[in-house]
């Protein structure tokens, strides 16, 4: 896989169009990877942590463990996604990150990092916003765990976790994979598994999606957009924002190419 065709490059390409110099730079996180089966834990809470991981197949699941055991997901990450990308700056790690399939990563540090930074310094940009997006995520997951009841709660994991696929190219407007188990859900959304299941079968009954066999499968998308109100505009998936370098950005300028062969600017 070259980087052009990575799940990085496909989700940071949903912010910057990346050139030929930037996909090079990128091709510094495509460097040894490694294999890690399911269940594996990557990462533990309070580690001295200086490196993180980009997550190029599988899914991996982020967490904090409660003194009685008990466990709340925070985040589940899908190929494309950082590992701990906080951890290259801060001294410990705040969380746990764990494999759920198996998977394959690849680790960088600081220096890796701020060296492609320095390159492209366009990457910053676009490492920002992948940040940022998965910021406003956490909103709206935050909102559903104090506002939103179970059948919405549910919905609209399921509708962002789609389009977080989608972007990668892992689903369609229909249906997508999924690996999680209903011990997963309950431990992000909040619920108990047996309510977990009651409200995956009341979806499935009501028309609106079915979650079977590791697959999910939007039944009446439009119905169940409606239901949880999911406005997928907080995941700004809508095309690339930045299309120019900075530099042409700033002096409001494009050059062509002339007769001659050569380049004017208009």
């Amino acid at each position: 896989m070259t980087a052009q065709d990575s799940p990085l490059a496909r989700k940071l390409g949903a912010y910057l169009s990346l050139s030929k110099a930037e996909l090079t730079v990128l091709e510094s996180f495509h460097g040894e990877r490694r294999s890690f089966p399911g269940g594996k834990e990557l990462i533990h809470e309070g580690q001295p942590a200086p490196s993180a991981f980009v997550l190029f197949e599988g899914w991996a699941s982020s967490f904090k463990v409660l003194r009685d055991g008990g466990r709340q997901i925070v985040d589940f990450q899908i190929p494309g996604d950082f590992l701990g990308l906080s951890n290259v700056l801060l001294r410990k790690s705040d969380h746990c990150i764990e494999s759920i399939t198996d998977i394959k990563a690849s680790q960088f540090d600081a220096a890796d990092l701020f060296g492609a930074i320095e390159t492209c310094p366009r990457i910053a940009s676009a490492v920002l916003w992948a940040a940022s997006s998965d910021e406003a995520a956490a909103v709206e997951r935050l909102v559903s765990l104090g506002r939103r009841d179970a059948l919405e709660r549910m919905a609209h994991f399921l509708l962002e976790l789609g389009a977080r696929l989608k972007q990668v190219g892992l689903a369609t407007r229909q249906s997508y994979a999924c690996p999680l188990s209903q011990y997963h859900l309950a431990d992000a959304l909040g619920l108990s598994p047996v309510h977990v299941n009651r409200v995956l079968r009341q979806l499935r009954e009501d028309g609106l999606l079915t979650f079977r066999n590791g697959r999910v499968v939007f039944d009446d998308f439009d119905r169940l957009v409606t239901l949880c109100d999911f406005d997928m505009a907080y995941l700004d998936y809508e095309g690339p924002v930045l299309k120019t370098s900075s530099w042409e950005a700033r002096k409001g300028t494009k050059t062509e190419a002339t007769p001659q062969g050569g380049t004017e600017r208009i």
